[in-house]
């Protein structure tokens, strides 16, 4: 698996941060080469990408969610990948939203993409792209429900 982290800070309060980041389906508006992002129900997402030129779908879980603090996710199915997106209140009108992502690069192109840093880039040009988006628009929604880690549940 390889890791990515980047961050980037953004001039609005931490709520509205977090609630744009919460607009899934809205990914397509500042991510490179995300196509599209179905959110199916709270915690299940069906992705579809272009990865390296090369049509990808996948299927992701939402493995832990705290309003205004962090939303970590893994795959499914499909394309292996897991991750967190942390926010961090730095004062009353700017935030810092933070992501490290984990995932394991296939065939020759991606793991020679990644040999050079591209996908690190891109990841940062997305976060660019998000604090533009909120910074113009402010937060077009947002979803403020609570998904506890799995060993937090009932049951587990």
């Amino acid at each position: 698996m390889a890791t990515i982290e980047k961050s980037v800070e953004v001039e609005v309060p931490l709520a509205t941060a977090y609630n744009q980041w919460t607009q899934f389906e809205e990914f397509p508006t500042f991510m490179e080469g995300v196509e599209s992002v179905r959110q199916v129900d709270d915690t299940h997402l069906h992705w579809v990408a272009s990865v390296a030129g090369q049509h990808q779908e996948w299927d992701a879980e939402i493995t832990e969610q705290k309003p205004d603090e962090k939303i970590a996710w893994r795959n499914t199915d499909g394309k292996e990948n897991a991750g967190v997106v942390t926010f961090h209140r730095i004062d009353e009108g700017t935030t810092r939203v933070m992501v490290q992502l984990d995932y394991s690069p296939d065939g020759v192109l991606e793991k020679l993409g990644n040999a050079v840093g591209t996908p690190d880039r891109r990841v940062q040009g997305d976060l660019e792209r998000f604090k533009d988006l909120v910074e113009s628009h402010g937060a077009s929604g947002g979803w403020r429900g609570e998904v506890p880690r799995p060993d937090e549940r009932s049951g587990s």
